[in-house]
């Protein structure tokens, strides 16, 4: 199978199996407040992340590209939604380019639908320093995601089996390229210790990309003859994965991804630690069934929704969600204590 009838294959399966919902969400619950002493008006959604300045926490997440005229229209209408909306926009791994430069037209469309955006170029862990100026260059991104994707590579049946050597690769493209890099996992979650040793070799921005959104796994499992269906239920949820990288540092940027379809979520997500939030298959399946202006309008919905959580909690900016108390219970309250993370300093915090 070529490498562009395998990007269109992911993209199928993943509108066909959807997404894995996660009850770490309803584990989290605020602090209801009678007097949040603040306007609707007062409230503003724009945040950075490190370097890059964003008018929204919601972006555009790495969705595709590289599979010919079908992920070309994809990146194209999504290019349009994230400049309409005035959201930041991530691609799918180009590597697919850098090897078949015939496909490069397939994401080159999205600086030109968007020349003024904040666009964010993406390889795998296995590129090396040139590839990633070169992935850079080919849309002029304001940074580069370095994606991590063992288990989908594992469950894949091409996919990559070495994966030895990639944190001293993520460091020499952190020390080499000019814009930000954001490391990303693909849907399985990012642990405390793996931020940290990110940090370590000068990483400042993670994408925990756990699970509850698409299942990689699973779809990789579909494409196979024999299922490797251990890997299927693997993986960190995503508010659990936020506290553990949260937990590392305050030089750390997080991104939360993996699962997010509604504000209350997004909401969650932000005053659990998170900067901003990425999302990918829901944005598509709407994409995909309804159509540009669709997807348009569930944005301001979203934003809209956002807002008025945040009035009814008091919260400003995004920095004063971080402060606003909340309980975690259930099997999330567990995770997180086993793991040495004080729970009740959420419950105990005041903007």
């Amino acid at each position: 199978m070529s490498r562009s009838e395998r990007k269109w294959d992911h993209i199928r399966f993943a509108l066909e199996n959807g997404q894995d919902r996660s009850s770490a969400f309803e584990n989290i619950k605020f602090i209801h407040q009678s007097l949040p002493n603040i306007n609707v008006l007062d409230v503003r959604l724009d945040h950075s992340i490190g370097e890059l300045y964003l008018s929204s926490p919601i972006f555009i997440n790495a969705m595709t590209g590289g599979g010919g005229e079908k992920t070309y229209r994809i990146n194209k209408e999504l290019a349009m939604v994230a400049k309409y909306s005035g959201l930041a926009m991530a691609v799918g791994s180009q590597m697919a380019a850098l090897k078949d430069k015939t496909q490069k037209y397939t994401y080159e469309i999205v600086r030109k639908e968007n020349p003024d955006g904040v666009l964010i170029a993406n390889l795998g862990s296995e590129a090396t320093p040139d590839e990633a100026k070169a992935a850079i260059d080919m849309i002029e991104a304001n940074a580069i995601q370095i994606h991590l994707n063992v288990i989908q590579e594992l469950t894949m049946p091409e996919g990559d089996r070495d994966f030895t050597g990639a944190l001293k690769r993520i460091e020499e493209i952190v020390k080499n390229v000019e814009v930000p890099v954001v490391v990303k996992e693909v849907g399985f979650g990012m642990s405390m210790e793996t931020v940290r040793t990110l940090k370590s070799v000068g990483v400042t921005v993670v994408d925990v990309g756990g699970s509850g959104g698409t299942n990689f796994a699973e779809i990789e499992n579909r494409r196979r003859e024999k299922s490797l269906s251990f890997f299927t239920d693997w993986g960190i949820p995503t508010p659990i994965s936020i506290i553990e990288a949260s937990s590392v540092s305050n030089d750390i940027s997080i991104i939360g991804s993996g699962g997010f379809s509604n504000g209350i979520e997004m909401v969650k997500g932000l005053a659990v630690g998170a900067d901003a939030i990425g999302i990918a298959g829901y944005f598509l399946r709407i994409l995909v069934d309804q159509g540009v202006d669709s997807l348009m309008g569930e944005i301001e919905t979203l934003h809209k929704e956002m807002i008025m959580i945040m009035t009814a909690l008091g919260a400003k900016t995004i920095a004063d969600l971080k402060r606003i108390p909340l309980i975690i219970t259930g099997e999330t309250c567990q995770w997180l204590n086993q793991r040495g993370i004080d729970t009740r300093t959420f419950a105990q915090r005041t903007i």
